[in-house]
C-alpha cells in the first residue's frame, strides 16, 4: 500500500529544521519511501492533497502516568490532596482494569494531540502497553518500582518479577517496549537501584526510568542519607548510564549536568507540571547547551492535566525566556525540534522515528492551519508553539497505519472510552466524600 502526500507543507525536523513548501512525501508499509517539493514522479494507491496544510513527524512524549488521567483535576485547590486523597485512593483503586480504562482515556487525548509516541510509568504496566498496542501508537511501557506500599507490589521481588513478565510479554514488539523504572532515589534506596542497576546490565534491551532531581524534600534525603545530592547518588548505584530516561531534573548544579551529559543520558522536561507544583524552572538550556538531549513531556495528568505537547511549549519557551531575561533563549524551532527528534533520541529511538526520512518509520501527523488564530504565518514553527492547539490536528498515522482521519480515531470507540471513565470517577466521588466526612 502506497499513500502520497501533496501540496504539504513538510516540517521534517531533520538537523537543519527546514520548511518544506509546495512539498510532497510517499509511505508504502510502514515507512517512508520519499519525499521532496515540486511534482512527484512516482504512483501510489492513494494521493492526498493537503492544501498547505503542515505534515510533521508525530510527537513524543517522553514522561507521562497514562493511567492517572483518572485523577485529573481531583482536589485541585487542596494542600495536602497527595496524602489526603492520592495515596490513599491509589492504593483502593488502582486496580487492572482501573489502569485499561485511564490508559484509554490517556490514548484517545494523545491520539488527538498528535502525540505518537509516550513512555509511561505507573503500576500494571502490562495492561499499559496492551490498550496502547490496541490504540496503535507506540510506547515504552515502564513497571514503577517503590518502596512505600505500592498498588501492585508487596515487595521489590514481586516488582522485579513484574518487570521480568512485561519484558517476556513485549519481546519483540515492533511498537511497545518494556522498562523497569525505579521510582526516585528516595523511594527506592540505594540497594534496590544497585540491583537494578546488575539487572539492567542482564537486560540491555529494557530502558530503565527515574523521576530525578525534582523536589527540594529529595535533595534534602540524599543529603541526609548520603551526603550527596541526587545525580551523584544515583551515580553511585550504578545506575547513571547512556540511555537512562531521567524526568524532571529541576535541581542539577554545573557538576550534574556534567556528569550527566558524560554518561549519555535523556531528560524528560515537564515544565507545567514542575511549575504548577512551584518546584521551579529546569536549566534546559544549560542541559541541552552540554549535549543533553531533552524532550518535552506531560507528567501525569493529575500534575499536569493535560497529554498534549501543545500546552507545554508555551511554558517550556517562556520559562527559559525568564530565566535568560530575553526573548532569545529557546527559539520555536527548538522547542519542535525538543518535541519530535530530540524526544526519540531521549528514548533512544532516534534511529527510526523523530523526522521525516526515507526509511524510517511512517509516524506522521497532518496540522491543518484555517483556523483564525492561525493566520497569518510568518513562521511555521512559531505558529505551531505559540498559537496551534490539539484540536487543529486533523490526521495521525502510526507505522503507516491511519490513527485519525478528519478528527475520527479509528482505533478506539470514543464513546465507550468516555463512559468507562465516567464509571470509575463516580466512584472516587463517593470516596473523596466519604474521606471528606471522616
Amino acid at each position: 500500500m502506497r499513500i502520497l502526500f501533496t501540496n504539504a507543507t513538510i516540517l521534517p525536523c531533520t538537523p537543519d529544521m527546514p520548511v518544506m513548501e509546495g512539498a510532497y512525501l510517499l509511505v508504502e508499509g510502514e515507512t517512508i519511501l520519499a519525499l521532496g517539493t515540486g511534482t512527484p514522479d512516482v504512483t501510489a494507491d492513494e494521493t492526498l492533497d493537503l492544501g498547505g496544510d503542515i505534515l510533521m513527524p508525530g510527537m513524543v512524549n517522553p514522561h507521562c502516568h497514562l493511567a492517572m488521567t483518572l485523577f485529573r483535576g481531583l482536589g485541585e485547590d487542596v494542600d495536602d490532596r497527595l496524602f489526603r486523597y492520592v495515596l490513599p485512593m491509589e492504593r483502593k483503586f488502582v486496580s487492572p482494569a482501573m489502569v485499561r480504562v485511564g490508559t484509554a482515556l490517556a490514548a484517545l487525548e494523545s491520539i488527538e494531540a498528535g502525540v505518537t509516541t509516550v513512555a509511561d510509568m505507573y503500576y500494571y504496566e502490562a495492561e499499559v502497553g496492551r490498550v496502547l498496542d490496541r490504540a496503535g501508537m507506540r510506547g515504552i511501557v515502564g513497571q514503577t518500582l517503590a518502596d512505600f506500599n505500592p498498588p501492585d507490589h508487596a515487595s521489590m521481588d514481586e516488582g522485579f518479577a513484574l518487570v521480568a513478565a512485561l519484558a517476556d510479554e513485549f519481546a519483540g514488539h515492533s511498537r511497545i517496549t518494556a522498562s523497569i523504572a525505579p521510582h526516585a532515589p528516595y523511594s527506592t534506596g540505594v540497594p534496590v537501584m544497585e540491583r537494578i542497576a546488575r539487572w539492567a546490565d542482564d537486560h540491555q534491551d529494557v530502558p530503565v526510568q527515574i523521576h530525578l532531581a525534582e523536589m527540594t524534600s529529595e535533595n534534602e534525603w540524599c543529603a541526609t542519607h548520603h551526603d550527596m545530592r541526587p545525580v551523584q547518588v544515583v551515580e553511585a548505584a550504578g545506575l547513571l548510564r547512556p540511555g537512562l530516561i531521567c524526568a524532571h531534573c529541576l535541581h542539577v548544579t554545573d557538576d550534574d549536568i556534567a556528569a550527566m551529559a558524560d554518561a549519555r543520558v535523556g531528560v524528560a522536561h515537564n515544565a507545567r507540571s514542575n511549575a504548577k507544583a512551584g518546584r521551579g524552572i529546569a536549566p534546559v538550556e544549560a542541559m541541552r547547551a552540554a549535549g543533553i538531549p531533552v524532550g518535552i513531556a506531560t507528567d501525569g495528568p493529575m500534575s499536569g492535566n493535560t497529554l498534549d505537547l501543545f500546552a507545554q511549549f508555551g511554558p517550556v519557551s517562556m520559562f527559559a525566556k525568564l530565566l535568560g531575561k530575553s526573548r532569545a533563549p529557546m527559539p520555536a524551532r527548538d522547542v519542535i525540534r525538543m518535541a519530535t527528534i530530540e524526544g526519540a533520541r531521549v528514548l533512544g529511538m532516534d534511529g527510526s522515528i523523530g523526522s521525516l526520512q526515507p526509511g524510517k518509520q511512517a509516524d506522521l501527523i497532518r496540522i491543518a492551519l484555517d483556523a483564525p488564530r492561525m493566520q497569518p504565518i510568518y513562521d511555521h514553527y512559531a505558529t505551531l508553539v505559540f498559537s496551534a492547539m490539539p484540536s487543529d490536528v486533523r490526521d495521525v498515522m502510526v507505522a503507516g497505519r491511519w490513527l485519525m482521519r478528519d478528527r475520527d480515531v479509528l482505533t478506539l470507540e470514543r464513546t465507550q472510552v468516555m463512559a468507562d471513565a465516567g464509571q470509575i470517577a463516580t466512584g472516587f466521588r463517593a470516596e473523596m466524600a466519604r474521606i471528606d466526612a471522616a
